[in-house]
């Protein structure tokens, strides 16, 4: 390997270190944590809003009575919940980083491949999107958790969702290359970080589906799409993709064609992150019926 090479590589590794940091809960400092929703505007905001940097969650709620998933906008102040339809989510050439020639590295791809990554970590110029179970009315009312699942993917390239395990050991909690849906359990009041790994530009449409149970005995359900525009592209693009899945009808969507499955072996580049591994309690095998309930 040439010395600009090993450099970059180097350079490359020192950087995915530092943005694979500890998966833990985004409050578990003590300081009120971004997406604790009891500071958020109460009225959903309106017009379509691309976001590209500071930080984000997106969740359930209560609007006006009816459980919705939404985006929590955390670069207005006060915070504004959003509808998901009206949110592109810009994943900028900011995030763009190569995998190195190293091997703790190799589920990111093969070195030198380009990855767009936005970390569980905050990063200066990087979105920080996150997830919660924190609205008041969610936390008060809701069983135990919140079910998350991921029915379809459309997009480019591979989408990866992964948390940072104990010992190093990546977990991944959605993967494009497999089979939907796929479902993951979330805690209720609390706040998460992943990683969200992106492996080609462009627009990428991610169908979600959040239910739950609350201590009434009443079972709520919602499905809405994400809407990531990923490298150069005008980040606008990606509103006119398709309508968002809770407005229509008909079979779950299927995921575009990808490009090679990622393959998820690290070494022990990240630290221990047990507490946030317990706050997604668990990630059930495609299998699971889509009808049982959480």
């Amino acid at each position: 390997m040439t010395g600009p090479r090993i450099r970059r590589a180097a350079a490359s590794a020192a950087a995915l270190a530092l943005t694979l940091g500890p998966a833990v809960p985004a409050h578990a400092d003590g300081t009120p944590a971004p997406g604790a929703g009891s500071d958020a505007a109460p009225a959903t905001g309106t017009g379509r809003t691309v976001i590209g940097d500071g930080h984000i969650d997106m969740g359930p709620r209560f609007d006006h009575g009816t459980w919705t998933v939404q985006i929590r906008d955390d670069t207005t102040r006060p915070a504004t919940w959003r509808d998901t339809s009206d949110v592109v989510l810009q994943v900028k050439d900011t995030a763009r980083i190569e995998v190195p020639d190293s091997e703790e590295f190799g589920f990111l791809g093969d070195p030198g491949d380009v990855v767009w990554l936005l970390p569980q970590v905050q990063r200066d110029g990087v979105l920080w999107p996150g997830w919660n179970s924190q609205e008041p009315q969610v936390a008060a009312n809701v069983e135990r958790e919140v079910t998350w699942r991921l029915t379809g993917v459309e997009g480019p390239g591979d989408f990866v969702l992964f948390l940072n395990g104990s010992f190093g050991t990546p977990k991944v909690l959605f993967d494009s290359t497999k089979e939907f849906p796929q479902e993951t359990g979330i805690e209720v009041n609390s706040h998460v970080h992943g990683n969200w790994a992106f492996t080609a530009p462009g627009t990428y449409l991610l169908d979600v589906r959040m239910s739950a149970t609350t201590k009434d005995g009443r079972s709520h359900d919602s499905r809405r799409t994400l809407q990531f525009s990923v490298g150069p592209q005008p980040p606008r693009k990606a509103f006119v993709a398709r309508p968002p899945e809770d407005r229509k009808t008909g079979a779950e969507p299927k995921a575009a064609g990808s490009s090679a499955p990622l393959w998820w072996e690290i070494g022990a580049a990240a630290v221990t992150a047990g507490l946030a591994i317990g706050l997604v309690r668990r990630t059930r095998r495609p299998t699971d019926q889509e009808g049982e309930q959480p």
